[in-house]
């Protein structure tokens, strides 16, 4: 298929379609609709107790989209046991595309200034469509994932989609459910106006933008127990930075 624009690429993403490439030299597009999908339940995290105490101790300092750009690029890097790799340029633009509209974020975990790991993927209402994943550090990539669970956690999401189930993150609880399951929860979180930010369409313009909590952060999308783990002050923090490793575990804990 032609390389198409970003409001195309939203439309697939609420169909259920996500794109992909065969070599990051190919310029060729073709979009997944994949018979068995892979979500991870937010409700049925599981974090280990090796995990969790690594959570705990903050090895990394947690960012918030201060660098994309650099997230998208290691990712698509090859490297050992991973030769070649589907983020294609033609990909890389069209997600940079949904980066500049606030619609595509990523968490990256930082070491002495220097990157060793993070995820990225694409927020739309309640659901965020995690992309890929990389790590240069023991457990990088995994402390990204348990930050951007109590994230979508703490801001009113409804689902976590893995696209595909892996042995990596099967450890975390992830469950493979069939396109018609995949297709009813991803309908249902469309409808919830939760935002990567906590900030509502029409609180807040831009990725960075700070005001103003998302409905699903407040009142009966946010449990009084949820509630009561983020002060007004760490949810205004949270809007900019990464919450702490020990919070991050209370959100998800609370949620369970």
């Amino acid at each position: 298929m032609s390389v198409f624009d970003v409001g195309d690429l939203l439309d697939c993403y609420a169909r259920g379609v996500f794109p992909m490439a065969d070599a990051r030299e190919d310029s060729q597009v073709f979009l997944i609709d994949p018979e068995r999908r892979g979500v991870i339940p937010l409700t049925r995290f599981h974090v280990s107790r090796r995990m969790a105490r690594t959570v705990r101790a903050d090895p990394f300092e947690v960012r918030v989209d201060t660098a994309f750009h650099e997230v998208v690029l290691a990712c698509a890097a090859s490297g050992p046991g991973r030769t070649e790799t589907w983020i294609n340029r033609p990909i890389e633009a069209l997600y940079l595309e949904l980066h500049r509209h606030g619609h595509a974020h990523s968490v990256e975990c930082w070491l002495d200034d220097q990157l060793v790991g993070g995820l990225y993927g694409v927020s739309m209402g309640g659901a965020f469509f995690g992309e890929s994943m990389f790590s240069r550090r023991r457990d990088a990539s995994k402390v990204a994932l348990v930050h951007l669970v109590g994230r979508l956690i703490a801001f009113g999401y409804r689902l976590l989609d893995a696209q595909f189930m892996t042995e990596h993150l099967t450890q975390f609880g992830a469950e493979e459910i069939t396109r018609s399951q995949y297709q009813r929860r991803l309908k249902s979180a469309l409808a919830v106006p939760a935002a990567f930010y906590g900030v509502t369409a029409a609180a807040g313009t831009g990725a960075g933008s700070a005001g103003g909590l998302a409905a699903g952060a407040t009142g009966a999308g946010f449990t009084d127990a949820i509630g009561a783990a983020l002060t007004a002050g760490e949810r205004t923090a949270t809007a900019a930075t990464g919450l702490t490793g020990a919070l991050v575990l209370q959100l998800i804990a609370q949620a369970s």
